[in-house]
């Protein structure tokens, strides 16, 4: 597919990995987080598994026609991970796979390498290249992006963490007609990026939800006003709510939905959810919804969080409309969406589903840009 000569990268150089690499490979793949994501490498990972890469799997990769490269700091030479093709497929396509050892992180070597060696292969006539990560492992989802990956969509526990658990895998593909440029979000994250950015004014703080707010998230849930207000107004599962803060960065960086935790500013405690979901590009809109615990009601922090979040949205993505429903008699979040700015525009006849077949009525509110 690709001459074995370096390739200049950016601040890296695409090389063939020698003997000598190996003790640099052993230290970055001792690294929990390229274990997690990348099934094959072996736990804990020794001098003699970085030889046999060099010395087995890497020649057999070229010689079935894919590639397999080391990037190196251009200027020491020192190992910064690894980058290549897959052989291609009976239709011609390949996929491209990577991983980055922890000192080499945050300087755009990855994004440099994989475009480079996308413009080679499609320069040798490769029709397709995809990028498969797995849901959570957001990082390298947003290397595709910035690459011109486009989602593709979600393999359904087509991927194993190497023993019995299958994961879900995102699916990336960009094609030799595809421009190639950098895919912008719609719904950036918050300042800080993906977990650690906030939102806060003070007194709430809104984060990205992950799993570690699965056990918090199901709880909330569980509440029954909570559940009442849920389409369908059912009893949640423990593990669809963890599907939910799983998938949640996935979401977000693919401009599905977002999904936020509410927290006392001071102490950090989980206090509610707040989202953004029902994203509409064409339109600009997204619908607003959000749950509190019984424990921090009455202290406005409902009112806090939503006035942040759109706020947020106006000023950070294309969204010119967020919509919000309620049940005619839920007074208490009527005052919350007329505090945070929000107009009532309607009432839908039988619009949600209730309790044993009923439907019940659902009064429609919206904020816009101003």
């Amino acid at each position: 597919m690709l001459p074995q000569e370096a390739i200049p990268a950016g601040p890296a150089v695409l090389r063939l990995p020698v003997e000598g690499d190996a003790d640099q490979i052993a230290r970055a793949c001792a690294d929990p987080e390229i274990a997690r994501f990348i099934p094959f490498v072996p736990s804990p990972y020794t001098r003699d598994d970085a030889l046999a890469w060099i010395t087995k799997v890497v020649p057999a990769t070229w010689e079935n026609g894919g590639a397999d490269f080391l990037i190196a700091d251009a200027a020491t030479d020192q190992v910064l991970g690894t980058a290549g093709l897959k052989p291609p497929d009976r239709f011609g396509a390949t996929e491209v796979g990577y991983w980055l050892a922890p000192w080499a992180r945050g300087r755009g070597v990855v994004t440099a390498a994989v475009r480079v060696l996308a413009e080679r292969a499609f320069a040798r006539g490769v029709p397709r290249i995809s990028l498969i990560a797995e849901v959570d492992n957001v990082p390298s989802q947003q290397v595709a992006h910035r690459c011109g990956f486009t989602h593709e969509g979600v393999l359904r526990a087509a991927g194993s963490t190497g023993g019995e658990v299958r994961v879900d895998l995102a699916v990336f593909g960009r094609l030799s007609t595809d421009p190639g440029d950098p895919i912008a979000p719609f719904l950036p994250f918050f300042p800080g990026g993906f977990p650690g950015g906030s939102l806060t004014d003070g007194v709430v703080r809104l984060t990205p939800l992950t799993t570690a707010d699965a056990a918090d998230y199901f709880a909330l849930a569980s509440v029954p006003d909570v559940m009442d207000s849920h389409v369908p107004p059912t009893q949640p599962e423990y593990a669809d709510t963890e599907v939910v803060c799983r998938y949640a960065g996935h979401r977000w960086l693919t401009g599905q939905r977002a999904d936020i935790a509410i927290r006392d500013a001071a102490t950090g405690e989980f206090a509610g959810d707040i989202q953004l979901t029902g994203v509409i590009p064409p339109l600009g809109q997204a619908m607003l919804g959000y749950s509190l615990r019984p424990d921090f009601r009455g202290r406005g922090l409902v009112t806090r969080a939503a006035n942040l979040l759109v706020e947020w949205a106006f000023a950070n993505t294309p969204l010119r409309r967020i919509v919000a429903g309620t049940s005619p008699g839920n007074t208490a979040s009527h005052r919350v969406l007329e505090r945070a700015g929000f107009t009532r525009e309607h009432l839908v006849k039988g619009l949600l589903p209730g309790p044993g077949g009923t439907r019940l009525d659902d009064i429609q509110w919206a904020r816009t840009r101003p």
